[in-house]
């Protein structure tokens, strides 16, 4: 089985480096573009854009479409918000706010069947609306959803070791404009963020956990890859398209106006 074959869960429990970018515009089109681009995953932004269930629910299809994995940032930490995510095929979630050892354990409950607590349901995409079997379902999801907690709360570092130690959380991202905010600092540079993403990526480390951060460029990304993380995530579609547009204008506005 090539590497891009394997489920991402397996891909990010294993370390494999791997990219992806937000998604804010509420269309399956953008998750079709990123897909076929070979992105490895795109995260469903629900929680800071215009998304609902029915909009995620056409974006995952794109997902699944052209083969790239359909991550979802839920809009609150919540077991209902992940089941739906879940039930309409996720690949896994991105659960904001995990600042507590009890948060992060609600969480995983509610992404796994046999260690959790997740409601049951194999008659939707997730179930291939219903032919799979009851157990052959739960071993499935449990085998490749991808559970990922959000820390970024100054008060998370204070059970870091024991959130990063949850068993059904498979890793974590550093949520560095949050922290930068909590700390009221000027940039994501400044000392105590700098202090706490080394903090996090050192108890993930610790156990055996992979990390994920959202970087600005290569560069960036090489730091972190050099201690600890696995995961990327660059800008955003509309990023992309406000880069390119801006770009694009810059280059039509060299020949003028009459």
């Amino acid at each position: 089985m090539s590497s891009s074959e394997k489920p991402f869960r397996h891909r990010f429990l294993g370390g494999e480096p791997l990219f992806g970018t937000f998604m804010k515009t509420p269309s399956p089109h953008p998750v079709e573009i990123i897909g076929d681009v070979g992105f490895d995953f795109v995260v469903i932004d629900e929680e800071h854009a215009p998304w609902d269930r029915v909009t995620i629910d056409h974006a995952l299809l794109a997902a699944r479409a052209t083969g790239i994995a359909g991550l979802v940032r839920v809009a609150e930490p919540t077991p209902s918000r992940i089941l739906s995510v879940l039930d309409d095929g996720a690949t896994g979630m991105l659960v904001p706010h995990v600042s507590s050892a009890a948060k992060a354990k609600e969480i995983a409950d509610a992404c796994r069947y046999r260690t959790g607590k997740r409601g049951f349901s194999n008659t939707t995409r997730a179930g291939g609306f219903g032919a799979t079997g009851m157990w052959e379902h739960v071993d499935r999801q449990d085998d490749t959803v991808t559970a990922i907690g959000m820390i970024e709360d100054p008060e998370a570092l204070d059970e870091i070791d024991a959130i990063v130690a949850t068993e059904g959380l498979d890793g974590f991202f550093i949520g560095r404009g949050d922290l930068t905010v909590a700390y009221k600092v000027e940039t994501a540079n400044a000392p105590e963020v700098r202090n706490a993403c080394d903090t996090i990526l050192a108890a993930a480390k610790k156990a055996g956990k992979p990390v994920a951060v959202m970087v600005a460029n290569a560069e960036e990304a090489r730091g972190f890859q050099d201690k600890g993380a696995t995961a990327f995530i660059v800008a955003s579609d509309q990023g992309f398209m406000r880069k390119a547009a801006t770009a694009a204008l810059a280059d039509l506005a060299a020949i003028g106006r009459k």
